[in-house]
Order: C-alpha cells, then structure tokens, then sequence
C-alpha cells in the first residue's frame, strides 16, 4: 500500500449519500424506521459499518413506537483501507449494500455466499 487516502466528512457523507441513492427503488420503498449516519470512527476496531436494529424478517405486529434501527458508516476505516477516492467510492458502496441487507434480516454468512 502507498498511502492513506484523506476524504473530507462532507465529502465522504456525499459519497454515502450516493451510494444509498444506487439502492433500487423497490428495495428502498421497503426499507423502513432505518437512518444512515456517518461516523468518524467504530466502537471496535475492523469495523467498516455496523447495523443496529431489528430487522425487517423479525419484526411482527409487535413492532410500534420503536427508534429507528441505524446503519452506521465509518469513515476512518474506510479510508484507512483505500489508497485512491476510486476505492473510497467502491468500498463505501460495498459497506453500505452490506449493511442494508442487515436491515432485510440477511446474515454475514448468506452475504459472503452472495460475494459480498
């Protein structure tokens, strides 16, 4: 590796924010009490993103007046990881479809099955 790319909050909040704009619209519509922050840093290190909340195949009649579940995107690790904007765009990308397929109830496992 050569270096460590710098992306500015904002800039890379835009990159997020694009990346979120990719997911089709018939996924999206579906996507429900979810909010996507960015955050400088993880609470463990190796963290990219973390998805807390319930997800969408376990919620039941039950489910009411809750908080939003947060998909939280890290940029330090990110660019940590990433040696052009180039690779900052693609590996917020992946993190961020990653994380929303938590939020549809599907495991770490079936991702990586799925070549995520």
């Amino acid at each position: 590796m050569t270096g460590v790319i710098e992306v500015s909050r904002e800039k890379f909040e835009e990159l997020v924010a694009e990346a979120l704009d990719t997911i089709p619209p018939e996924l999206t519509k579906v996507m429900d009490n979810v909010v996507v922050v960015v955050v400088d840093d993880p609470p463990e290190p190796d963290l990219l993103g973390l998805y807390t909340g319930i997800p969408l195949t376990e919620r039941g009649e039950w489910y009411a007046g809750v908080l939003p579940d947060r998909i939280e995107i890290y940029r330090n690790p990110i660019c940590s990881i990433c040696e052009t904007e180039d690779d900052v765009v693609e590996e917020v990308q992946i993190t961020v479809v990653h994380e929303i397929a938590h939020h549809f109830g599907i495991d770490d496992d079936r991702l990586h099955e799925l070549g995520w």
